[in-house]
């Protein structure tokens, strides 16, 4: 090994790479953070950090840091179905309140971090090869911010550089539970559309959602199936304005407010990928990928990140074999995520909600305990296997 610089390479810098390059460097590894981008800089995202991520950011001592950019708490959800609406708390007692920041901030204060906790950084870097010898990942070929080339090596390279990851492109994982985009989003910033909530809209064939950000601004996403995307490309904004007319009280709001920023669009495919092998290991939408309709994006690559710092740390320190730290690794990954995964898949589709979710809907109105249980459904701090239980079911629909 004593040709290795640094026993992790963490490729791509942002929600999944500089949480775990910061918990690697602390755990007491060498490791190396590039990124092709320089920070502050802005990225598409759906903002939101559900109460799970918030509690991550607590145990890393940088939720103060987010808090401190002024970005709101957020302690209620709510669902508009049309007819029917809910409202409740999405945190437990420990992390009560999302955040929706804007992702120059968080972004930077990640980066940061993993600085300070000793990772060596390298911005504006751009990985050109992924290294790989006898059937192993061995390092990285590419250039620095001045455009000289530069190749190092690691006992480890992650790809923590999302969809289109090089290192998955190199290593060609296995893929699975995959399915196409269901959806095309867009979305912008708002003034003069106050809440303290984070608002979800849905009609059939339609949604959006509405969140506090920073400076005041509030954010505002839409979206339609995948396969309207043609159609509606010309005319973004009149398919926003008029989805918002199926809510009269929100469009007379959004219409008296000034939109500050472009609109930006995006979808996104959705899999899973065998997140390791030899030398290598994947993590955040690199590894996996959903529907942005849920916005587990962020949260999912901070619990993602921890995961994945726990087997590495088990493997490099020769605690337990890398095939088989790395297996558990993905197995715990799958069991937290798959249920989220399904359901999200679901609510993508924009289908019309079926007898028996048009019944649980209604029995959870005007019922506290079970709009904040719903809440919390939707927030990622109650499983989907745990909500949609026989027993938990019944005692909703029984109004115990």
């Amino acid at each position: 090994m004593a040709d290795h610089a640094y026993d992790v390479i963490v490729v791509g810098a942002r929600c999944a790479g500089s949480p775990l390059a910061l918990l690697l460097a602390r755990q007491g590894h060498r490791v190396l953070l590039v990124d092709r981008a320089t920070f502050p800089s802005d990225t598409v995202s759906t903002h939101v950090i559900h109460p799970p991520g918030a509690a991550a950011l607590a145990r890393w001592g940088l939720l103060d840091q987010v808090v401190a950019t002024g970005c709101p708490p957020v302690g209620r959800y709510s669902f508009d179905f049309g007819p029917i609406a809910l409202a409740g708390a999405p945190g437990s007692a420990e992390s009560p309140y999302a955040y929706a920041p804007r992702r120059t901030l968080l972004d930077k204060i990640l980066v940061d971090a993993a600085a300070a906790a000793g990772a060596e950084v390298r911005e504006g870097f751009t990985v050109e090869e992924v290294l790989v010898a006898d059937g192993r990942v061995t390092g990285i070929r590419g250039r620095d911010d001045s455009g000289a080339a530069v190749e190092e090596r690691a006992r480890v390279v992650v790809g923590a550089d999302g969809r289109n990851s090089v290192v998955a492109k190199t290593v060609q994982p296995a893929v699975y539970e995959e399915q196409a985009p269901l959806t095309v989003g867009y979305y912008s910033y708002w003034s003069g559309l106050p809440t303290d909530t984070f608002e979800a809209y849905s009609r059939p064939g339609r949604g959006w959602a509405v969140c506090p950000t920073n400076d005041g601004l509030t954010l505002v996403i839409g979206g339609w199936p995948h396969a309207e995307l043609a159609e509606h490309r010309n005319d973004v904004e009149a398919t926003l304005l008029a989805m918002f007319d199926t809510s009269p009280a929100f469009a007379e709001r959004i219409r008296s407010a000034k939109r500050e920023e472009r609109l930006v669009g995006t979808s996104v495919p959705n899999y899973f990928r065998t997140p390791y092998g030899p030398g290598w290991a994947l993590v955040g939408d690199a590894g996996y990928s959903r529907d942005f309709i849920t916005a587990q994006g962020i949260t999912d690559a901070f619990l993602d990140a921890e995961a994945c710092a726990r087997a590495l740390d088990t493997a490099l320190a020769g605690a337990a074999p890398y095939a088989e730290a790395l297996a558990g690794y993905q197995t715990g990954r799958d069991a937290r995520a798959m249920p989220v995964y399904q359901m999200t898949l679901q609510i993508a589709s924009l289908r019309p909600p079926d007898p028996q979710m048009i019944q649980l809907v209604s029995a959870m109105a005007g019922n506290q305990d079970a709009m904040d249980a719903f809440a919390r459904l939707n927030s990622g701090v109650t499983s989907p296997t745990e909500f949609f239980a026989p027993d938990n079911i019944g005692g909703i629909l029984s109004n115990r």
